[in-house]
């Protein structure tokens, strides 16, 4: 493997992803898209409503199949994997941050951010030795014995961050991590989401309408007719 595939941590060719409904005509949202991911990169993907960036990204988190091409991520074929393998290829490889947070309502966030760690096989005092630090680390050193609902929205979304660090992942996918917070709450996550991916080396892949969290990335994308381009 030479050093320039040792670097890529996301490989994508020609993917291409088509919508069939019923009786209509197929629409096509991703038409040919090739991507390259390097390790320790901060790329941002911005685009139209519709072009295909959380359908592109979706793909990648193995949330979505592919209609043809390929998409390589670290060690893993995307789209060519089992069920019991894409689990593994989600809850090891990647750590995922949504527009809204999936916080189960029932458990408080230190439940909510070991949760991922214990089921993936962690001693249960180590994921919540764990989770702890991770807390505190995105400023909810005093929240995290609160249930969601005991939570504001920007603390919530400070939770989905250190949920998705908990497993040591290799790449941070983040679809729209601020649009469901005011204008004070995204700088806030804008700050802790790329200063997280510096202090734990993270690799990070992000999707979002907001151009000030979009200048933030060393890479910036847009999509096009079904293509992506390097701004």
């Amino acid at each position: 493997m030479s050093s320039e595939e040792k670097d890529c941590v996301v490989k994508i060719e020609k993917l291409q992803k088509t919508f069939l409904s019923g009786g209509s005509k197929p629409l096509t949202i991703l038409n040919g898209l090739d991507m390259t991911v390097r390790k320790g990169s901060k790329t941002v993907i911005c685009g139209a409503s519709g072009s295909g960036k959380s359908t592109l990204l979706n793909i990648i988190g193995g949330l979505e199949t592919i209609t043809s091409g390929t998409v390589i991520a670290g060690n893993y074929n995307v789209g060519m994997l089992s069920e019991k393998e894409l689990t593994e290829y989600r809850s090891g490889f990647l750590g995922l941050i949504f527009q809204f947070h999936y916080l189960l309502k029932d458990f408080s966030a230190l439940e909510n951010v070991m949760l991922p760690a214990y089921m993936r096989g962690m001693p249960k005092k180590k994921a919540k030795e764990r989770a702890a630090e991770l807390l505190c680390d995105v400023g909810l050193k005093d929240r995290m014995d609160h249930l969601p609902s005991q939570l504001s929205g920007g603390e919530r979304q400070r939770a989905a961050v250190a949920r998705a660090l908990i497993n040591d992942p290799s790449l941070i996918l983040a679809d729209e991590p601020t649009g469901n917070l005011d204008p004070e709450n995204a700088a806030l996550i804008s700050d802790l989401l790329f200063s997280m991916v510096d202090k734990y080396s993270k690799t990070l892949l992000l999707v979002t309408h907001d151009m000030n969290l979009a200048s933030r990335g060393d890479i910036q994308c847009c999509i096009k007719d079904g293509k992506l381009s390097v701004l």
